[in-house]
């Protein structure tokens, strides 16, 4: 596979952040920050894993990982939920809706490469 990356997120520090240091692991990085028009994004080059950031302008990542997982074509591709947001119920219901992992804010790049070099090889 192409080690390629969506990271669908709308905050600019976050994105600089986890830009930087994926493309320094080698990957490639897409980012998108609407989630009315994420799952476009999503469909016009499927990505290898998708970093995906609860709350977004538009719709929520929840309503984006239900999408993602009812579409066959995306089904199984490996999603990585980040938030601010990390009560059990927050985590409860990404699990309900398939996310691979789950990882609150504020995390470690230590964390967050190992995660994503995780969901990789699986």
């Amino acid at each position: 596979m192409g080690r390629r990356v969506l990271l669908i997120e709308d905050e600019p520090n976050i994105i600089e952040a986890i830009s930087y240091l994926l493309s320094r692991d080698g990957w490639t990085v897409h980012t998108h920050s609407d989630g009315e028009t994420a799952m476009d994004k999503v469909r016009q080059g499927l990505p290898e894993l998708i970093i995906l950031d609860v709350m977004l302008p538009g719709r929520s990542g929840y309503d984006i990982l239900r999408d993602l997982r009812a579409d066959p074509a995306t089904a199984d591709v490996p999603v990585m939920m980040l938030t601010a947001r990390g009560q059990a119920r927050d985590r409860e219901m990404a699990q309900s809706l398939g996310v691979t992992q789950f990882m609150t804010k504020p995390f470690s790049n230590a964390d967050v490469l190992e995660s994503v070099r995780a969901l990789a090889a699986s």
